[in-house]
């Protein structure tokens, strides 16, 4: 090759080879492609964060994690994903832990009967911004969820029965038996990270939102998904309650914020609002339209759903 010819070649090769070079470059805070190097490598500080998938439903189970205490939060479990997530925790030395702001619960099931749920009256964890004093908090130990699923049996009971003093959460207008019941604003912290709820009925009427506090991932269960939402046909679903959650309650969130659903059926794991907000399909329409659209997309009922619902309502203990 001749000496002018490889001149010519040189910008070419290096522009080329510019992007994969070993230092990163440098990202702004607020940009997108800021939230993306959150989520596959964190930052300093920022909780241990794991996202795993089950097959046959579809279902992302999430793990976070304060690396210092090892207390950990695990959101929507799946049953036939129980052994793996434990195995996972064990090898990373976790321990499941919740504490919710504002309300503890106490669980009394007899031989099979209706789980009765009998509030403190008066009694607060006391998991105020400025109390460290986590001394109330011992023994809640906890897998939460979303909302009471249709398409899979929860892992919450399983996990019970396998981890001694571990508790279940899910909100408190879902009509499922749990030991701890969920309101907006309810905090769940795990070490020096806490996430916070956020009611996003429609898809349910249960439906939360989980978000951390610094308002850098959200896990929304069905409520929105990535390019699409859960249905509201079924289960008290709602399309325009749907509609008015997701633009209240989760399109406020900062653009750069992360938004990983509890499934995905084209193989995608994470979106941001930004995202969500200028190219889902169905939200970025007018509400009447998303009525509409809701309204007429005939879809058959999911497969599972005369055992998981069953199951879920009495967190996933059914036949276990």
């Amino acid at each position: 090759m001749s000496a002018a010819l490889l001149n010519r070649l040189k910008p070419a090769v290096s522009v080329a080879i510019r992007p994969w070079s070993c230092k990163p470059p440098r990202i702004e805070p607020s940009s997108a492609a800021s939230a993306r190097l959150y989520s596959g490598l964190m930052e300093p500080g920022a909780p241990l964060f794991r996202q795993l998938f089950e097959s046959e439903s579809s279902t992302y189970t999430y793990l976070l994690a304060d690396t210092d205490t090892g207390e950990a939060v695990l959101i929507d479990p799946v049953l036939e994903t129980v052994d793996r997530d434990l195995q996972l925790i064990t090898e990373l030395g976790l321990t499941l832990k919740v504490a919710c702001k504002h309300q503890v619960f106490l669980l009394s099931c007899l031989l099979g009967d209706a789980c009765e749920f009998r509030s403190f009256a008066g009694h607060s964890t006391a998991l105020d911004d400025d109390d460290d004093d986590d001394d109330d908090d011992d023994g809640l130990f906890s897998a939460v969820n979303t909302h009471c699923h249709a398409d899979h049996i929860t892992g919450s009971g399983l996990l019970k029965k396998k981890v001694f003093g571990l508790k279940s959460a899910i909100s408190r207008h879902s009509g499922a038996a749990a030991d701890l019941l969920l309101s907006e604003g309810d905090r769940i912290r795990f070490g020096k990270h806490s996430l916070t709820v956020r009611e996003t009925p429609g898809h349910t009427d249960g439906c939360v939102t989980y978000v951390t506090e610094d308002e850098r991932m959200a896990f929304t269960g069905d409520a929105l998904l990535i390019r699409g939402c859960g249905r509201t046909d079924f289960q008290q679903g709602s399309a325009q309650r749907l509609y008015e959650s997701v633009h209240q309650k989760i399109f406020s969130l900062p653009g750069h914020c992360f938004v990983y659903p509890a499934h995905d059926y084209k193989g995608q794991s994470v979106s941001t609002v930004e995202e969500e907000k200028k190219f889902n399909p169905r939200l970025t329409k007018t509400l009447h339209e998303f009525v509409s659209i809701m309204n007429n997309l005939k879809l058959p009922k999911p497969q599972k759903i005369d055992i998981s619902v069953p199951a879920n309502l009495v967190c996933g203990l059914h036949d276990i």
